[in-house]
């Protein structure tokens, strides 16, 4: 028989979530309180009366206003008609999206929250993509905040990377000076965004600038890049690669690192050439990490205001406006509940795209490199 366990025992097998349970209450407080009451606010309509706030609850107008009333344009963008291009592309996505459920039907792993799950995925892509093909394959079409996000967030973040993984391919190698390399491009990392912002508006400056030389001699010195819808958003991307390449290039070194040199070596003595050694030995050992930058990079790309508030205001127009400047700019005119709604569907449209390519992903790389 078991001895009986004392009460001393008791409460020192309790301890550690006594000790645990009041940080996590808080944390939970405050990240959850928020959320509950920001959601409230987006169903209300919020004023600013004599002696204290008017809240009244509307329902869903504050989100029927960003998606087919007057903050449409500024949320969606201007619609055209589809062009063949945009036809074709889209069908090509419909084709992806049900080869994808059909392979999750025939898994036989099949559940009724991950059905529900998937079917929510696939609707929000479907619309993310139509609403993105609409404002940037027609003649007529004008991208809003949406479009513009996912412009920084996609497009970016995968120039981002790129130039990332190279630099860190680069100096995982035995060169001269890799140490002084890694120190040099880790210090955007340690300037503050709106300086890093107030830096390349001063180098993007065509007249006066200092390399208003160098752009000069290309032929560039009449152009004004602020007032073009494509300039603007190509230099705020350069601003923010430049603060975030730091990030992504330390994180692949570290991986690389960890790359199994035996596997490298046999593999070299094998006779495969550089591009199959790192597509075959080195990518599938670094992949799960670099996936989770990629990851990380997208929640932070979703959430950029200061840059292109510092360089562009949003402008030309709104070419240069994320959701988040949108959000703000509802709050700077009082709309309250606007501004929460805009909120909302950035959170909706982040868990949508950021869990879909942690389940196409993320998980993919992990359950192969566990097998």
């Amino acid at each position: 028989m078991n001895p009986k366990i004392s009460l001393e025992e008791k409460l020192d097998k309790q301890a550690p979530a006594v000790f645990i349970m009041p940080a996590v209450l808080i944390v939970l407080f405050f990240s959850i309180f928020p959320l509950i009451v920001s959601l409230f606010i987006a169903l209300s309509r919020l004023k600013f009366i004599k002696g204290g706030v008017q809240l009244k609850f509307i329902g869903w107008l504050n989100f029927k206003k960003l998606l087919f009333g007057s903050q449409q344009y500024h949320f969606l963008g201007k619609f055209d008609q589809l062009t063949p291009v945009g036809f074709f592309l889209l069908g090509l996505f419909v084709l992806a999206m049900f080869f994808w459920l059909y392979r999750y039907i025939k898994s036989k792993k099949i559940s009724f929250f991950g059905t529900i799950g998937r079917v929510v995925i696939a609707l929000g892509l479907f619309f993310l993509v139509l609403i993105t093909l609409i404002n940037l394959t027609t003649p007529k079409g004008l991208p809003g905040t949406l479009v513009v996000t996912l412009i920084y967030v996609i497009l970016g973040v995968m120039f981002q990377f790129l130039i990332g993984l190279g630099l860190a391919l680069l100096c995982v190698k035995k060169i001269k000076g890799r140490s002084f390399f890694r120190l040099v491009f880790f210090i955007p990392m340690m300037i503050t965004p709106v300086g890093i912002a107030y830096q390349w508006r001063m180098l993007a400056d065509m007249n006066r600038g200092p390399l208003s030389g160098i752009w000069q001699s290309f032929g560039f010195g009449d152009l004004a890049w602020g007032s073009l819808a494509w300039p603007a958003r190509t230099i705020i991307m350069i601003a923010d690669a430049w603060m975030w390449i730091p990030f992504i290039f330390i994180v692949l070194v570290a991986a690389l690192d960890t790359v199994s040199k035996d596997l490298v070596e046999a593999a070299d003595v094998d006779g495969a050439g550089k591009w199959l050694i790192f597509k075959d030995v080195i990518w599938p050992q670094i992949a799960p990490v670099a996936g989770t930058v990629v990851l990380i990079r997208w929640i932070e790309g979703f959430k950029l205001v200061d840059i292109p508030l510092v360089m562009t205001s949003g402008g030309p127009g709104i070419s240069t406006e994320t959701l988040t400047m949108h959000s703000w700019t509802q709050w700077r005119a009082l709309d309250f509940g606007g501004s929460s709604a805009v909120a909302y569907t950035l959170l909706f449209v982040t868990v949508i795209i950021c869990v879909s390519f942690f389940n196409f992903v993320i998980r993919k790389y992990s359950q192969a490199n566990q097998l």
